[in-house]
């Protein structure tokens, strides 16, 4: 009887919980339900130390987990290798309710570290993660799409392509990319963000890293509704990758340069 006692008492609490999990997750009318895709490599999946502040949920900020579930956004928002951290995603959409404050916001976590951007055409492979970026992608996006509305796409990424055989060919391969993200997710002026490498005096750049940095600074001129976020002043914990205080600052610039966009 005791042992009897016992089951129903853990099923009545694992449905409480589910009950209350579905509760906080209540997503609101589509129109009021606005998306942004997180893609690009490792600086865009995080590497920050996690803090109990970034397990901190919003209410009205959700992430689509890796299995394609909606839950309270908490860092680390990507699941792309075990050293995922705190990333610029969860102040972006921090920022973004605090300026609609009728609206939930949704992240969609879809960045891997390491990834060069051949990784993110279709059929594209990425080794180190047993990944396949752009396919893994679209349907995570897609399915966000059927409850919610695509509101910007958020890109980190170059490291990977700053190299001599790679990056004379990154403009060509950039701007393909923003029309196929635009045409395959049947969002033709969706805002598209690119964020600058880091740039550390331990590290400095060569020429195919500074190609690379020209080609997405001048994005804005060539593609439409694209901006162009600085790294200027964020500091580094690796050489390699920003450290918490930085993503957090940098989160913040995606905001406003997204908020720039939208004026």
């Amino acid at each position: 009887m005791k042992r009897r006692a016992t089951i129903l008492l853990s099923v009545t609490l694992g449905l409480t919980a589910s009950l209350f999990s579905q509760e906080e997750t209540k997503l609101p009318a589509k129109e009021n339900f606005h998306l942004y895709l997180l893609v690009g490599q490792s600086n865009m999946a995080g590497r920050g130390k996690v803090t109990e502040t970034d397990k901190k949920s919003h209410p009205r900020v959700l992430m689509l987990t890796k299995g394609k579930e909606w839950a309270p956004a908490i860092d680390p928002l990507h699941f792309d290798k075990p050293i995922a951290g705190v990333g610029l995603g969860r102040t972006f959409g921090i920022e973004m309710a605090k300026d609609n404050p009728d609206v939930t916001i949704g992240l969609i976590p879809c960045a891997v570290g390491g990834s060069p951007i051949l990784a993110w055409e279709p059929g594209g492979y990425h080794p180190s993660t047993k990944t396949h970026p752009w396919d893994d992608m679209l349907p995570r996006a897609k399915a966000a799409m059927e409850v919610g509305t695509l509101k910007g796409i958020l890109w980190h990424q170059g490291e990977s392509d700053s190299k001599e055989d790679l990056a004379p060919k990154y403009e060509e391969r950039l701007h393909a990319l923003v029309a196929r993200f635009r045409k395959e997710l049947k969002s033709p002026d969706v805002p598209f963000i690119a964020g600058q490498m880091g740039n550390w005096p331990e590290r400095p750049w060569d020429n195919w890293k500074k190609m690379v940095d020209a080609v997405q600074q001048a994005l804005p001129d060539k593609i439409t509704n694209a901006a162009f976020v600085s790294a200027d002043g964020l500091q580094h914990r690796d050489k390699v990758h920003f450290d918490r205080a930085s993503y957090i600052a940098f989160g913040k610039r995606y905001a406003e340069a997204y908020r720039k966009l939208r004026k």
